[in-house]
């Protein structure tokens, strides 16, 4: 298979990564013959690690591995954890490659849980960690969009920084038949705890709106 990223490519993502403060883990959850980009993702993986050395790369199989996929609410592939330098899951996955456009947030998820601080104000960030109850965010999105980075870095930042919240990019195209369940139309679509919904690339303030009516 050719490669995914070019030269220039793989030097903008190295001068990039160089911003990583601490190591970091990328989980990669397949599933063999049921998997339609995972040897994509794989190879992305692959081809982004050796650009630095605090990278490191496990792949875990969907069904011989189901307890570790439980753990992290994996139930489709390819999904991506991203783990902190201690292996502590912090809420942030990838479901579907993070390619195209989407190689901006996933560069972003990789710097934050390297200790790259979180650019939001300091009375937001006391807003998000207050929260108290179990937050789902799912993101969905397609890889042409230009929209869409923001929004799944806005919903990984939320994850980051509270333990009781949970964030996934999902690729719209990849999982068609999982984007008609959520009735997307257009992306991205931002769905919280199954019942609130944000469209479009919106600010964190709206995010927490929706989070205010959380019961």
């Amino acid at each position: 298979m050719a490669n995914l990223l070019n030269e220039d490519a793989k030097k903008q993502i190295k001068e990039v990564l160089q911003g990583m403060e601490k190591k970091i883990t990328m989980v990669l959850f397949t599933q063999e013959g049921k998997c339609n980009t995972c040897k994509e993702t794989k190879q992305l993986l692959e081809e982004v690690k050796p650009l630095n050395d605090k990278i490191s790369v496990l792949e875990r199989d969907l069904e011989k591995d189901s307890e570790e996929a439980k753990k992290y609410n994996v139930s489709l592939t390819p999904t991506i954890i991203i783990l902190d330098e201690n292996d502590k899951y912090q809420g942030v996955k990838f479901t579907g490659i993070p390619a195209g456009h989407e190689i901006n947030s996933f560069l972003s998820a990789i710097l934050t849980m390297s200790g790259k601080a979180i650019d939001i104000d300091d009375k937001i960030k006391e807003k998000i960690k207050a929260i108290n109850k179990p937050v789902d965010i799912k993101v969905f999105i397609t890889l042409s969009c230009p929209h869409c980075p923001g929004a799944v870095a806005t919903a990984h930042a939320l994850a980051m920084l509270n333990e009781n919240i949970e964030s996934t990019m999902i690729e719209s195209q990849t999982f068609m038949d999982f984007a008609k369940q959520y009735k997307v139309s257009g992306v991205p679509k931002i769905v919280i705890n199954e019942e609130y919904e944000l469209i479009g690339n919106q600010p964190i303030e709206a995010y927490l709106k929706e989070l205010d009516k959380i019961k």
